[in-house]
C-alpha cells in the first residue's frame, strides 16, 4: 500500500518549466539573440586571453636568453644567437640597419637621434603587436553588464504583461518571464567580470615586457653610440665549490 501511495506522487510530481532552456524558449528571439551574443563576446575573451598570455610568455623566455646576445663580439653575431621571432632581435636588427643607413642621409641629423627614432619605432610596433585584442576586453567587460540589463528588462516587461493580462501577480505568470530576467543578469556579470580580470592581467604583463624593451632598447643605442665600449654586464654561472679533501685519519 505504502509504495503505491509513494509511487502515485513521484508520477504526479510536477514537471520543473522554468529551467534555462524553458527561459530561452519563453524569452524568443530578443533572450536568444542575448545569450547569442554573450557566447560570442565569452568566447572571443577567453581566444585573446589565452593568445596574448602565450606571446607574452614566449618574450619574457625570450629576455632571460639574453645573456648569450651580449657575450658576442658583435651586434650582427648577438642577433644571430636570438630566435626569428624573437622582439628583442627585431630591434637589434632595426639598430644595425639605421646605423648603416645614417651616412646615406643628405641633413646632419645626428646619428644618435636616427638610430634612437629607429628603435623606437619597432618598440611601438612590439607594444602594438601584444596590445591586439585588449580593447575588445575591455569592450566586453564595460558592454556585457548593460547587455544583460537589456534582456533583464525584456524580461521583467514580460512579467508586466503576463501580470496584467491574468489579472493578478500569481507565480506561475511571473516565475518565467522574472526567471529570465535574472538569467540575463547573470550571464552578463558572468561574461564581464573574466573580460574585465583579463584585460587588466594583461595590460600589467604588457607593461612589464615594455619596460624591458625600453631597457633592451637603450642598451642597444649605448651600444652603437660607444662602437661597442658600453653594454651590459652579463652576470656569470656560479661556480660550483670544489669538494674539501677528505680528512686522513
Amino acid at each position: 500500500m505504502l509504495i503505491d501511495i509513494l509511487t502515485a506522487a513521484a508520477g504526479a510530481a510536477p514537471q520543473n518549466k522554468f529551467g534555462f532552456k524553458e527561459a530561452l524558449e519563453q524569452g524568443g528571439l530578443i533572450a536568444q539573440s542575448t545569450v547569442t551574443i554573450m557566447a560570442i563576446f565569452s568566447f572571443g575573451s577567453f581566444f585573446v586571453l589565452f593568445t596574448r598570455w602565450s606571446d607574452q610568455s614566449k618574450i619574457l623566455k625570450q629576455y632571460k636568453a639574453l645573456g648569450t646576445f651580449w657575450k658576442a663580439a658583435s651586434l650582427k653575431e648577438g642577433a644571430a644567437k636570438l630566435e626569428k621571432t624573437s622582439p628583442f632581435r627585431d630591434i637589434v636588427e632595426a639598430g644595425i640597419l639605421a646605423e648603416e643607413n645614417h651616412g646615406k642621409m643628405a641633413d646632419s641629423l645626428e646619428a644618435h637621434d636616427w638610430v634612437h627614432s629607429s628603435l623606437a619605432r619597432t618598440e611601438a610596433s612590439i607594444g602594438a603587436f601584444l596590445a591586439r585584442g585588449l580593447p575588445f576586453l575591455a569592450t566586453v567587460g564595460s558592454t556585457a553588464p548593460f547587455v544583460g540589463l537589456f534582456g533583464t528588462v525584456v524580461g521583467i516587461y514580460r512579467a508586466l504583461i503576463a501580470i496584467g493580462l491574468a489579472g493578478s501577480a500569481s507565480i506561475d505568470k511571473v516565475a518565467g518571464p522574472v526567471g529570465e530576467a535574472l538569467i540575463m543578469t547573470a550571464i552578463g556579470l558572468l561574461v564581464a567580470v573574466p573580460a574585465v580580470l583579463a584585460y587588466n592581467f594583461l595590460q600589467s604583463r604588457n607593461k612589464r615586457i615594455n619596460e624591458l624593451l625600453t631597457g633592451f632598447s637603450a642598451d642597444v643605442l649605448a651600444y652603437i653610440n660607444s662602437k661597442g665600449a658600453i653594454k651590459p654586464v652579463v652576470a656569470a654561472a656560479p661556480v660550483k665549490a670544489a669538494p674539501a679533501p677528505a680528512a686522513k685519519k
